[in-house]
Order: structure tokens, then C-alpha cells, then sequence
């Protein structure tokens, strides 16, 4: 799989048909949470450029306005700790949604227990975990109306503790535990549910986000590191689950920089 450049992700394959990928797989309405910036955005690209009608959610209006507008979506303003948001994010995205992507979240703070900031864990639990479950509730109806798929981005956070990372880690695996009981929960229904588990991304808000503003504390995240991923290498990779045969299920794909072994070991350059 490679990353799809900026000219890539806004236009169609010359082969696609209409109504569907350009693997066959019907498209429909792809609804993306968390769509302001990051992996959000650059999914959200990749998907319409796969054909999809794609439903750009976020808090920021201003941001997936400007984003929506570039590749014939729409924008929805949406805390999906909100359910009166989630309930009009459901309504404003119709009865064609075929794909919902679960990317709203992230990291908040990196304080050992001894220290931890429990507003900050209850903030990326409800957003995390709560946010999640409450999008997927809603929409399981029409997905399974639609025989459609629900991608969740986790994290590879989820796999175990790291020091400063119990908060973070404890949300992503809640909300893999999501994933898991779902996925057994429907086996009997036409919905693919699948997990999308990244290590080291380098986005422009991500690491700034979790240290609240420290420019040079995010920086050092990525210090040394050659190729750390960019968020179109997991767009890539949601767009490929994305449109796979309606009778393949991606489980989970753990997706790392060549330069990061595991959670813990990060080759750096001097």
C-alpha cells in the first residue's frame, strides 16, 4: 500500500463505475468523524476520491466546511459527545450511509498515574470510547440496512501500558474491546466491522493536542525518526478495508513506520 498524493485523493480512477470503487464494492454515503485535520481529513479525501459521498463530521465547522467543499461532501458540525449531535449527525447523513469511520478522539497529557489528570483521562474516555459507541448505535440501523461497514481507528495504545500513556492506552483498548464484542454481537447481520491500529503517525495536531500547546515537547515525539507515517499512509490503508469484497472482514491492521518495532522501540537518528 502507498500514500496517495494531494493530486491523487481528490479525483477518480479513469476505470471507476458509478456507484461504485474502483474494486467494484458499492460506495454510498461514507460518514468520517473527527474530519478537521489529520487522519480524519486525509480519509475523508481518499474516500471520495473512491466515489463515496462523504459526510465530513467534526466540531470545528469552519475546518470541514473548507474540507468538504474541496471534494463534493458535506459538512456537519458534530461533538459525538453531544447526543443531541450525534442524533442530527444520523438525520443530516440520510438513509445511503453504506460506511461510517470512527476517528474522533485523541491524546490528552502524559502524566504518570501518581500525577494524572483525571478530567483529562474522563475527556478522552468520553470521546474515545463513549463517542464511538454512541456514532456506531446510532447508525447500525441504515449499516445494516445498507449491509455496510464500520472502520474504527484505535491505536496500537491499545496493545498494553507505556509510561505516561495510561489514560490514552486505557480509552483505545476500551474501545477495541467495542470492536470485538460488536463484531460477535452481529456476526448474524451484513455489517463488517473492522479496527485500524496505527503507531506513529506524524500529524499536525495530534502530539500538540496531548501536550496542550508545547510546540517543542511534540516536536521531540518525532525527533530522529526518518519516516514517521503521515496521515494519508492511514487513509490508504482505511480506503483499501474500505473496499474490499462485501464478504472480506478486516479484522485489524496494527500499520507502524518501518522505524518503530513496537510501542516501545523507536530507532532515532543522531
Amino acid at each position: 500500500m502507498t500514500a496517495q498524493t494531494p493530486s491523487q485523493s481528490t479525483s477518480q480512477t479513469p476505470s471507476q463505475t458509478p456507484g461504485r470503487t474502483s474494486s467494484g464494492t458499492r460506495n454510498g454515503t461514507a460518514v468520517v468523524t473527527g474530519a478537521s485535520s489529520g487522519i480524519g481529513a486525509a480519509t475523508a479525501r481518499r474516500l471520495a476520491a473512491e466515489g463515496f459521498s462523504v459526510v465530513c463530521a467534526a466540531r470545528r465547522r469552519d475546518r470541514i466546511e473548507e474540507l468538504a467543499a474541496g471534494i463534493g461532501g458535506r459538512a456537519v458540525a458534530c461533538d459525538v459527545t453531544d447526543p443531541q449531535a450525534v442524533a442530527r449527525l444520523v438525520a443530516e447523513a440520510g438513509d445511503d450511509v453504506t460506511l461510517v469511520i470512527n476517528n474522533a478522539g485523541g491524546a490528552l497529557g502524559m502524566e504518570p498515574v501518581a500525577e494524572a489528570d483525571l478530567d483529562a483521562w474522563q475527556t478522552m474516555y468520553a470521546a474515545n470510547v463513549l463517542g464511538a459507541a454512541a456514532v456506531t448505535k446510532a447508525f447500525l440501523p441504515t449499516l445494516i440496512e445498507n449491509q455496510g461497514q464500520v472502520i474504527f481507528v484505535t491505536s496500537t495504545a491499545a496493545d498494553g501500558g507505556y509510561e505516561g500513556g495510561a489514560g490514552y492506552c486505557a480509552a483505545k483498548a476500551a474501545e477495541r474491546s467495542i470492536v470485538q464484542s460488536l463484531r460477535l454481537e452481529i456476526v448474524d447481520q451484513p455489517v463488517r466491522v473492522a479496527e485500524v491500529a496505527p503507531g506513529m503517525v506524524h500529524t499536525e495536531e495530534f502530539s500538540l493536542t496531548r501536550f496542550h500547546g508545547d510546540q517543542e515537547r511534540a516536536d521531540k515525539v518525532y525527533a530522529g525518526v526518518a519516516a514517521p507515517l503521515v496521515a494519508d499512509d492511514i487513509a490508504d490503508v482505511i480506503s483499501w478495508i474500505a473496499t474490499r469484497p462485501e464478504h472480506v472482514n478486516i479484522d485489524r491492521i496494527t500499520v507502524r513506520p518501518r522505524a518503530q518495532a513496537a510501542q516501545h522501540k523507536v530507532h532515532r537518528e543522531a
